[in-house]
């Protein structure tokens, strides 16, 4: 007996509705190593720098070495990540800057955000992290006088005493990081037109970023007229064709440590870092707006916040250094 029934022309299955919702990248049994790996090419085409990119991919190989790279992600929680910071800060044996600190918290609450937002995993262990204040020790900074020493130092240097010829580069440097507080990779990505001297009386130097993640950095800073004679000189000796400072940063850092050495100063003290807080510490007792050092350095709200309480603890210091007169 034949079969005369119609057979449907779509099957039921496929009248069911597709489901678009994308696969998760990797299962939540996969290790902490396998999900690195995915992170890394998220990263590579989110369009993250470089210098992330690897910041928290070493981060996350330190969580593995506390937690084992073969961990299951799935089985990660928030406990395991709060061990996992206090073993960095009390249990590693190896100091761990605020800085450090505040980054790997930052990777961790990215990491698994990531996870958590891709299905890898159901719900996000970062969330809840316990935030601890690490408070980085005040800087030990060199005084008003051996500041001096040092300017006095690179003078004759500029002037080619005791020296085989005139070298104004030194000068040029201690003058420029105490005027602006710029950090050292923004002086060595300085060209000579980012110095505006369209009005000789009021000339500004333009800090530019090429990576557009740190546009927010980008700012101009007005320097004293009398700086361009010492950049005349500098640039009439090196002749720069790209950057102002034709040299690696190791040698400009040397150039600062041979100041220091030359007036006495233990090795260190003259350093980048130093100067930086110098010039913003000057600003910040002379008259202007505290946002204006704020701005002038070119900080997040987040790090402003923690080194605006450091300079007022530093004038603190500095005022009471200062000898009282004797009273008649």
């Amino acid at each position: 007996m034949s079969d005369n029934t119609q057979r449907d022309l779509f099957p039921p299955d496929s009248l069911a509705p597709a489901d678009d919702t994308p696969r998760p990248p990797l299962p939540a049994e996969a290790s902490l190593q396998a999900a690195l790996g995915v992170f890394e090419n998220h990263m590579r085409d989110e369009g993250f720098s470089i210098n992330t990119m690897k910041a928290f991919s070493s981060d996350i190989r330190l969580l593995g070495k506390y937690l084992g790279v073969g961990q299951p992600v799935g089985e990660i929680g928030t406990k395991n990540l709060n061990d996992f910071l206090g073993w960095l800060l009390d249990g590693r044996g190896i100091p761990c800057s605020p800085k450090s600190y505040a980054r790997r918290v930052t990777t961790l609450k990215v990491f698994f955000g990531w996870l958590f937002e891709k299905g890898v995993i159901a719900t996000d262990p970062s969330a809840a992290i316990i935030q601890r204040t690490v408070t980085s020790p005040l800087p030990t900074l060199p005084k008003e006088a051996q500041i001096s020493a040092a300017l006095h130092q690179a003078q004759k240097i500029r002037d080619g005493e005791g020296v085989k010829k005139p070298d104004a580069r030194p000068y040029l440097l201690l003058t420029l990081l105490l005027q602006t507080g710029i950090k050292k990779s923004e002086a060595m990505n300085i060209v000579p037109n980012h110095v505006d001297r369209s009005d000789p009386e009021r000339p500004i130097l333009f800090i530019r970023y090429a990576n557009p993640r740190l546009r927010y950095k980008e700012r101009k800073i007005e320097l004293d007229p009398a700086w361009l004679i010492p950049m005349d000189e500098y640039m009439s000796q090196y002749q720069p064709t790209d950057t102002l400072f034709t040299c690696t940063a190791r040698n400009l850092e040397y150039i600062l440590t041979d100041l220091g050495e030359a007036v006495g100063l233990k090795q260190g003290l003259l350093s980048f870092e130093n100067l930086r807080w110098i010039s913003a510490l000057r600003d910040w007792e002379g008259d202007d707006e505290k946002d204006d050092v704020h701005q002038k350095l070119g900080l997040s709200k987040v790090t402003w916040r923690e080194t605006k309480s450091k300079l007022g603890k530093l004038a603190q210091q500095r005022e009471q250094q200062v000898p009282r007169p004797l009273s008649t």
